[in-house]
């Protein structure tokens, strides 16, 4: 009989929280920007009232998200993590649904590290993991961690890396 398979122990870069803070952020400021030129064009043009509801309304979903964006990656930092064996690949992830998958080895098709401006700055990368059907990801590990995953991810699922 197989022993149980215990929870991922693996977390994620402590900076991944400034980086989805930052990210939430610069979302948000185009937001409000959007939002004021249209409650400044509804003022200036005298649109419709409701129009102008409609648009308080926006302002204030958009005010509470804002907070939201701020709390909810210290959420998503404390409930994330991962483990890899010679046999799965485990995610464990969800502030408010837990998730808990086991991708086999032996579907994985392709891993690949990626790295966009934010990451590159706190020196992070993100690895997303193939498979068949699916599509999985490891948001914001140290650079070196995520090459070394990938590598040792690949030689587990068994996939000959291409020289480009």
């Amino acid at each position: 009989m197989q022993s149980p398979m215990s929870l991922p122990q693996q977390r994620l870069s402590k900076d991944a929280v400034k980086v989805w803070i930052i990210s939430e952020l610069i979302t948000n400021i185009i937001g409000f920007m959007i939002l004021a030129i249209l409650l400044y064009l509804d003022y200036r043009y005298s649109w419709k009232a409701w129009i102008g509801w409609i648009l308080i309304g926006f302002t204030v979903f958009s005010v509470l998200s804002t907070i939201w964006s701020v709390i909810n990656p210290f959420l998503l930092y404390k409930n994330w993590r991962y483990d890899v064996s010679e046999e799965f690949l485990q995610l464990k992830s969800g502030v408010w649904v837990e998730k808990h998958q086991l991708v086999p080895m032996t579907k994985i098709q392709s891993v690949a590290t990626k790295q966009g401006p934010l990451l590159r700055r706190y020196g992070l990368c993100s690895l997303s993991i193939e498979t068949m059907g699916s599509s999985h990801a490891i948001p914001a590990l140290p650079k070196e961690v995520a090459s070394e995953l990938r590598n040792q991810i690949a030689h587990y699922a068994k996939i000959k890396e291409v020289e480009s």
